[in-house]
């Protein structure tokens, strides 16, 4: 029987490997305290500090390989999963949550307890997958197709699904104000490919072509 656990080990070491520079423009004034949750070997917080001061960091990740290289770059780092384990103490200035609340069976805990953590003014920024994108509505209404992968939109670790309204419900359930929100797009690597997908970026509306959310939202 596969477990949760074994879909993760099934990744590769890119995986856990990503940065998130798309996020710069979504980056509060204070970034003094940093939790990341899905924080992989790293990548993304060894940019922030390039890019900001941060006094303290602390990640949650549930692969343990990649929880041993985070460290190298975190104060501390929790290995396990976010919606079962006891968070670390709060005051947090910028929680990131990037490409993790569709993995989770109840992401609506876990942005309420994630609110708890927050400092006065304090920020949380999380990518969510779009589903009305093209690239799964029109298989879907033309096909009949809904075709799990390894990663992408329909990576089968994805438990839940968001459009633009339902995002924003996800993030402000608690009570936290909704602040920015943003697409980002993705092109394909076949030069063929990329020139379709950017001419469809174009000329489609943001729910069909926009891949992910960017959304920021702040403790009153």
């Amino acid at each position: 029987m596969t477990t949760e656990s074994d879909l993760y080990d099934q990744k590769s070491d890119d995986y856990f490997g990503y940065e998130r520079p798309e996020i710069a423009s979504l980056l509060p004034e204070a970034t003094n305290r940093v939790l990341e949750l899905g924080c992989g070997s790293g990548a993304t917080l060894r940019w922030l500090r390039a890019q900001r001061p941060v006094e303290y960091a602390v990640g949650i990740e549930m692969s343990p390989e990649a929880s041993r290289r985070a460290t190298s770059v975190f104060d501390l780092v929790l290995t396990g999963n976010v919606e079962t384990m006891e968070l670390p103490g709060g005051g947090f200035d910028l929680i990131l949550a990037l490409d993790v609340l569709e993995h989770l069976v109840d992401p609506w805990t876990v942005v309420r307890r994630l609110h708890a953590l927050l400092n006065p003014g304090g920020v949380i920024i999380v990518s969510l997958p779009n589903v009305g994108h093209y690239s799964v509505a029109v298989p879907l209404m033309l096909l009949g197709r809904w075709t799990y992968a390894d990663e992408g939109l329909l990576d089968r670790t994805h438990l839940r699904f968001f459009t633009r309204r339902t995002a924003i419900e996800l993030m402000t359930c608690s009570g936290l104000v909704m602040d920015k929100i943003a697409w980002t797009r993705i092109w394909r690597r076949r030069f063929t490919m990329k020139l379709v997908s950017r001419f469809l970026d174009h000329v489609l509306p943001g729910h069909l072509s926009g891949f992910q959310f960017l959304i920021r939202v702040k403790a009153p």
